[in-house]
């Protein structure tokens, strides 16, 4: 009896395995033509066609923004801080009050040498009717006149100190934190500094170019192989890679170069209206070197480097990505100078080119949403 029944379920086993082997294949199994059979599609890729046109050259360097104007607060008398009248970190105007220093001893000396002033004035006048009745001598006269320019200088002096006890702005600027406090003791013996006022609408961009970069410049000029820019327009790199919206102009460049660094000091003019540049910033500075024309560019990103050098990867007849090395011969802003390697109607990948593998097929996309054309065959 038990043999029967093995014998039975051993025979239903096997119907199910038979009926699962000779079932319908899932979709995702391949030779379905589902999902899982199906090829697929090449990678897309960004390109670009190589054309030729003309090109500013231009050279990134560091430097650092500086304001247009600085000026030092600083005591002109010795005495007591009392009062504090400006907002640290606010604009203010030439010759708002900024501080008020102990008056009380400089107006005292101020009303002695005012008083000490009149009696001058009164005894000479006196002594001028004396002389023409002469009860006086010419030479007491003199004196007295004398005496009265020695009492108007020291009234001069002592308004001087006087008005000095109330601190003006030189300029019209920026003012940043106090540099001292209500209480303290200040004197001009060693001019202390009060606060420092800077003009920060306009900013200087202070660099240098390498001595040798220079020369090399001149000599291209000379050959013909290159042009002068014909601007003076420059761009600011802040930090973080982006370009500052508003473009500088270069102002000077040292005639020559300094021993000590092997450098040629340069200087470009900012605009800063909104105030987001700061003194103090580090900044890189591009400025127009020359122009060259029938060039090619590329961007930056689509030049690689490897260990036989700098490549690009191409797309051939094939639709294929291929490597193409390339040298390269400058910048043209945030583009490579192509100086060989590349051919009008070449095209050459920008974006993607974790996906453009050696001899992987992919689909080549416009750049920008220009047209791409079929690459040339190679040459023979």
């Amino acid at each position: 009896m038990k043999t029967g029944i093995h014998t039975a379920t051993g025979a239903a086993l096997l119907a199910l395995l038979t009926l699962a082997a000779c079932g319908p294949k899932s979709a995702g199994q391949p030779g379905t033509g589902g999902p899982g059979g199906a090829a697929m599609p090449p990678p897309e890729v960004e390109v670009m066609t190589v054309a030729r046109g003309s090109v500013v050259l231009t050279q990134d360097l560091p430097g650092r923004l500086r304001a247009y104007r600085t000026s030092q607060v600083r005591a002109r008398v010795d005495g007591i801080v009392e009062q504090r009248k400006f907002v640290e970190g606010s604009d203010v105007k030439a010759g708002a009050a900024l501080f008020q220093i102990d008056a009380r001893n400089y107006q005292t000396a101020y009303d002695a040498a005012k008083a000490d002033a009149a009696l001058a004035r009164a005894t000479a006048d006196r002594y001028k009717s004396l002389l023409e009745s002469r009860s006086v001598s010419q030479q007491d006269y003199d004196l007295a006149e004398a005496r009265v320019k020695q009492a108007e200088a020291a009234l001069a002096r002592a308004q001087l100190d006087l008005d000095n006890t109330h601190v003006p702005a030189p300029i019209a600027g920026h003012i940043g934190r106090a540099q001292v406090t209500e209480g303290a003791l200040v004197g001009h013996g060693d001019a202390t500094l009060l606060a420092t006022i800077e003009q920060i609408d306009t900013l200087y961009a202070d660099f240098t170019q390498p001595g040798a970069d220079v020369l090399h410049l001149q000599q291209a000029l000379k050959s013909g192989r290159m042009k002068h820019a014909g601007t003076a327009k420059v761009e600011l790199v802040l930090e973080d890679g982006s370009i500052y919206p508003l473009p500088g102009k270069l102002l000077f460049s040292d005639l020559a170069v300094d021993p000590g660094t092997g450098s040629v000091s340069m200087r470009a003019e900012i605009p800063n209206p909104r105030h987001e540049l700061l003194p103090g910033m580090f900044v890189t500075i591009r400025f127009p070197q020359g122009s060259a024309d029938d060039s090619i560019k590329v961007p930056q990103r689509a030049v690689q480097i490897g260990q036989q050098g700098q490549f690009v990867m191409t797309i051939d007849a094939e639709s294929k990505a291929a490597p193409r090395p390339v040298k390269t011969a400058g910048m043209a802003g945030s583009d490579f100078v192509i100086a060989d390697g590349l051919k009008v109607g070449d095209q050459v990948v920008v974006n993607g080119l974790q996906k453009a593998r050696p001899g992987t097929a992919v689909k080549p996309v416009p750049l920008g949403g220009a047209p791409v054309s079929a690459p040339a065959a190679p040459e023979k």
